[in-house]
């Protein structure tokens, strides 16, 4: 079993930038996909960015491809999010998840089996 454990969240500004960090312990950290997903209030939850085990291949949501980073760093057990020029519509708690490593960037919620318990981020306009 994994359990992911979220840092880096806070308060700031738009245009501002934040590095959200998520520690998996558990399991064989590079043995797992790792993704970001995000939910704001009254709304479901929304994928973000995934990064595959070997760290190689990435995907983005079209919302902040171009902003956001995802990258990971085995030696650490740890999958980190840069998040560059944030607006107020990024304001959520941002969840990460981990899977069984695959060569599917998958982007769907129900795919990823462990969860952490999120970290807030909010950005005022």
């Amino acid at each position: 079993q994994v359990q992911p454990v979220e840092s880096g969240g806070g308060l700031v500004q738009a245009g501002d930038s934040l590095r959200l960090s998520c520690a998996a312990s558990g399991r064989t950290f590079s043995s797992l996909d790792m993704g970001w997903f995000r939910q704001a209030p009254g709304k479901e939850r929304e994928f973000v960015a995934v990064i595959l085990r070997s760290g190689g291949n990435t995907a983005y949501a079209d919302s902040v491809e171009g902003r956001f980073t995802i990258s990971r760093d085995n030696g650490k057990n740890t999958v980190f999010l840069q998040m560059n020029s944030l607006k107020p519509e990024d304001t959520a708690v941002y969840y990460c998840a981990a899977r069984t490593g695959s060569l599917l960037l998958t982007r769907y919620a129900r795919h990823y089996d462990s969860w952490g318990q999120g970290t807030q981020v909010t950005v005022s306009s």
